[in-house]
């Protein structure tokens, strides 16, 4: 039977390269030279610091900017709420989703179920498995969870007839 998986994976490669892209602008700008707005990565999250808000609204504009031109989807990032830090400063964590997490699995095969489609869906950890008969309903399966307009960045992998 033909299959599929519905995956949510960030390519960690490319957030980097826009890391140091932000870096480097950081650097070179003259309202954020020499002071202490930086971005550190450490497996899926990301802190941004910053001396105030504007600077933080700055650094956040910037890591958007250079995350599109990678083509890292913004729906993968979730941000938390800016918090005081040592120093007079701004810290702000910024979490890289990976996987699809429980709720929406659900909210996936629940939607797909109620439109009466010729596929089964199975959440393996943080992966979908899509199965039919035919190679014509897996499509309609991708088109539909296309169409849902999920915030969160969707992949259609390990297709196998």
């Amino acid at each position: 039977m033909p299959s599929f998986d519905v995956v949510s994976k960030t390519d960690l490669a490319e957030v980097d390269n826009a890391l140091n892209g932000v870096e480097r602008e950081i650097k070179q700008r003259f309202d954020l030279a020499n002071t202490k707005c930086a971005i550190i990565r450490s497996e899926d999250t990301l802190t941004l610091t910053a001396d105030d808000s504007m600077k933080m609204t700055q650094v956040q504009e910037l890591l958007r900017k250079y995350l599109a031109m990678r083509k890292v989807e913004l729906g993968a990032l979730e941000f938390k709420g800016a918090e005081d830090a040592a120093g007079s400063s701004l810290r702000e964590t910024v979490n890289i989703k990976q996987g699809i997490d429980s709720d929406l699995g659900r909210k996936i095969v629940k939607d797909v179920k109620s439109a009466k489609m010729k596929v089964q869906l199975a959440i393996q950890g943080s992966e979908l498995r899509v199965t039919g008969k035919k190679r014509d309903d897996l499509q309609e399966a991708i088109a539909f969870i296309k169409d849902m307009k999920n915030i969160q960045p969707l992949q259609f992998v390990n297709y196998r007839d």
